[in-house]
């Protein structure tokens, strides 16, 4: 199925559509979530982008210019994050778009970004897709939010039990 896809920033009327959207297929969800967002792209820590399909919401992405992920907050890597496709619009290209978009976003201020991804079985599509994109594991094992796991840590498998990747995005001036 093709779908005509419009890709905009984030708007102040986006939380409560986007919360709704979400609610509607019960992911908890807030809107104070989303207005965070826009408060962290109106101070330039954030970027948020959103996904219209035939003209009805489809999915989101952010991509956070200060991560708290240490290694990517050390090097100054952009950290693409949250980024969520409503199930009817998934498998038509709508992450595959806005991935596409925050890349170039986090390319104009570093040759290198990040992510991060949940481990349980509902991130294994985005698994998946991380792979086919060129994103490599950065080698430095389990957080939990944000916290390095030792070997023999006993966890909650939840979404913040995370492997964090990068993807070159251009070489690295010299």
């Amino acid at each position: 199925m093709h779908v005509s896809l419009q890709i905009r920033a984030l708007h102040d009327s986006d939380p409560a559509t986007i919360a709704a959207a979400f609610q509607r297929i019960g992911w908890k969800k807030t809107e104070a979530q989303y207005r965070r967002y826009l408060e962290e792209q109106a101070g330039g820590r954030r970027v948020g982008r959103i996904a219209f399909a035939d003209g009805r919401f489809a999915g989101y992405v952010t991509l956070n210019r200060q991560p708290t992920y240490p290694p990517f907050a050390e090097a100054g890597v952009p950290e693409i994050q949250d980024l969520n496709v409503l199930p009817e619009f998934r498998r038509q290209g709508v992450a595959t778009q806005l991935l596409d978009e925050v890349e170039t976003l986090a390319g104009e201020c570093s040759s290198t970004v990040g992510i991060g991804v949940g481990l349980h079985p509902g991130y294994n599509a985005a698994q998946r897709l991380y792979g086919k994109r060129g994103y490599i594991l950065d080698g430095r094992g389990i957080t939990y939010h944000d916290h390095f796991l030792p070997e023999g840590a006993q966890v909650v498998l939840d979404d913040e039990l995370v492997l964090h990747f990068t993807k070159r995005l251009r070489p690295e001036h010299r």
